[in-house]
């Protein structure tokens, strides 16, 4: 996971680094850590494994620490998915608290770091956070993961990967659609 120290992610996100790998799969790419994908490739909802335990429950979170920019990160972390009550390695079941939102970083903002952490819940839990539709960027800014963890009791993330990306001409059509539009 040298990737995620090279990046900082651990001291942008204030989290622990996570030991294994979370394999996040858009279509046939697989995201190897801090590789650089575009918008396009990233606008469906992507699919994960890990090594799950059947009778545990999961957390995945998926922000972006560098909005709106990387030298300017006053938004951050911008939140782009969150599925809790997983059972084993099965997200189709899980509780989604903030439906998926590829990435839209703004023009000419550089490269944005988009990470994904996987928590193992001490069991299955009630979560209060307000539940987020991809219609809307209402209640997306500034949601750090490394708060969520701690008030939800999660502890540390137990997997995890991350890619860059930057805009592409798919923005705008993610921005209208964030528009309720």
């Amino acid at each position: 996971m040298d990737a995620f120290v090279k990046e900082q992610i651990d001291k942008d996100m204030h989290i622990k680094i996570p030991h294994e790998l979370l394999k996040v799969e858009y279509g046939s790419i697989e995201v190897n850590p801090g590789m650089i994908l575009t918008p396009t490739q990233v606008k469906d909802e992507p699919k994960l494994s890990w090594n799950a335990d059947a009778h545990d429950f999961y957390t995945i979170v998926m922000n972006d620490p560098d909005a709106p920019s990387r030298a300017d990160p006053k938004f951050r972390e911008w939140h782009h998915w969150c599925v809790v009550n997983i059972p084993g390695a099965d997200v189709s079941k899980g509780e989604v608290l903030s439906q998926y939102v590829g990435s839209g970083p703004p023009k000419g903002t550089k490269l944005h770091r988009y990470v994904f952490l996987l928590f193992k819940q001490s069991g299955k839990q009630q979560f209060t956070e307000t539940h987020l539709t991809n219609r809307s960027g209402d209640g997306r800014g500034k949601q750090s993961v490394s708060k969520f963890a701690t008030k939800n009791h999660l502890g540390d993330p137990v997997a995890g990967n991350f890619y860059q990306a930057e805009w592409d001409d798919y923005v705008p059509r993610l921005y209208e659609q964030l528009s309720g539009r």
